[in-house]
């Protein structure tokens, strides 16, 4: 199951992970956002030992949202080492989510 980060909690979850991260930038009224979090759940759960999946709600964490300036939704970045390094913004198939990710493991 994907982690809920939020402003509090961002930068000692993802950006001091070990593992590469995912933030699934989304928020609850967002139709593409509900089409995409199956997908996201789903790679939580078979990368779970690989690389770390958070969901971060933008309504309930602006900062963190403007810091990153996430524009549209859904938006996920990808990090490594703390830093941004890939993204996929709008919806998308599971195997695009999973091919940023595979060569950052």
């Amino acid at each position: 199951m994907a982690q809920h980060v939020n402003d509090s909690n961002f930068d000692e979850i993802v950006l001091k992970s070990d593992k590469p991260v995912i933030v699934d930038f989304w928020a609850e009224w967002c139709g593409p956002c509900r089409m995409i979090a199956p997908y996201i759940e789903q790679i939580a759960e078979a990368y779970k030992d690989k690389a770390l999946v958070v969901k971060c709600d933008v309504d309930s964490s602006p900062d963190v949202a403007r810091r990153f300036m996430i524009r549209n939704i859904p938006t996920v970045l990808y990090f490594k080492n703390g830093e941004v390094v890939d993204k996929q913004v709008g919806a998308a198939a599971r195997s695009a989510f999973e091919a940023k990710l595979t060569p950052l493991l």
